[in-house]
């Protein structure tokens, strides 16, 4: 995505020290974790999307920094509060912050980070961008809560199961498109465009994500994490729905109890590959980002769609 990159160079220097600044406090144990949460940040892809939606339609202008800003914090602050409710320790090779903090301070660091957002919105009068990321954050939390009640039963559907990756992981990506649109366009139906176009891009990454608990390329997460955790994704529900009932008893025997057995895991994994539950998730990937791209395709043809469409194809063709 070097491409994508080079056409938002300048605006992603100067994102990093309005973000740098945008997180700052007196409180000195604050400010000490905000420095570790800057240095240890992921690839920025949804500040990246803010910026070139925004470019496809205008000039970048402050809205659009502070746009970019305020999809950075409340992304931060979910994941700052999911590892928490996961009782993660780490997070993209790093101690997470409830691990070195624990959780009462990581909590209050999410809440701190969600509180930056509403103000640096409000103080800039970007009324719009705080309406998407609000509701955003109301899919995001649903979309959470729909996953832990339907994971209890292990009965998920296919159609519940793309409600939730749509709420949980798509709304963030979307909502980056549409402020990123919105801050230079100022207009309703294009905006809603890149929405529908972010939210596509949101399924086909969360498919891809679904697909690297099955590979073997070393990633950063155990391969069967998923299942281990007992989260059923869109190769295993497949696979469910098409093996005959005693081996599907099988298998969710084993997601239920015995899935810290790497044996059995292993099994589960095997059963999911040999019933064609991986080429099944990744036909239903390209199909996502072409319908993405067809979207991003009724906009004028020239560098920074280009871009756009680099960065959608490494959302589909990364390997970590």
């Amino acid at each position: 995505m070097e491409f994508a990159k080079n056409l938002i160079a300048e605006e992603l220097i100067a994102f990093e020290k309005k973000f740098a600044d945008a997180v700052k406090s007196q409180t000195p144990l604050l400010d000490r974790i905000m420095k570790y949460i800057i240095k240890r940040k992921g690839k920025q892809l949804r500040p990246m999307f803010v910026f070139l939606c925004a470019k496809l339609h205008g000039e970048v202008n402050e809205s659009t920094y502070r746009a970019a800003a305020l999809v950075e914090l409340l992304h931060t602050a979910t994941l700052v509060h999911d590892d928490v409710v996961d009782e993660s320790l780490e997070r993209r090779g790093f101690f997470s912050i409830n691990a070195l903090w624990k959780n009462k301070i990581a909590v209050l660091v999410g809440d701190y980070l969600l509180s930056k957002g509403l103000l640096l919105s409000t103080s800039g009068e970007d009324f719009k961008h705080l309406h998407i990321l609000s509701e955003a954050v109301k899919q995001m939390s649903e979309g959470e809560l729909l996953q832990i009640e339907k994971a209890r039963k292990l009965n998920l559907k296919e159609d519940v199961y793309f409600e939730i990756i749509r709420s949980k992981t798509a709304s963030l990506l979307s909502s980056a498109c549409s402020v990123g649109a919105w801050s230079t366009s100022k207009d309703e139906k294009i905006t809603e465009m890149m929405r529908l176009f972010g939210e596509k891009v949101g399924i086909a990454f969360q498919i891809k994500d679904d697909l690297f608990d099955y590979g073997k390329e070393d990633i950063g997460k155990p391969t069967g994490n998923d299942i281990k955790e007992k989260k059923l994704t869109l190769p295993l529900i497949y696979t469910l729905n098409k093996i005959d009932k005693a081996t599907r008893r099988e298998m969710i025997y084993i997601i239920k109890n015995e899935n810290k057995n790497p044996k059995k895991v292993g099994f589960v994994l095997d059963k999911v590959i040999s019933c064609g539950g991986i080429s099944y998730a990744n036909e239903k990937m390209i199909a996502y980002r072409d319908e993405a791209l067809s979207i991003l395709h009724e906009f004028p043809e020239g560098e920074v769609r280009k871009g756009i469409e680099e960065l959608v194809r490494y959302t589909t063709d990364r390997k970590y």
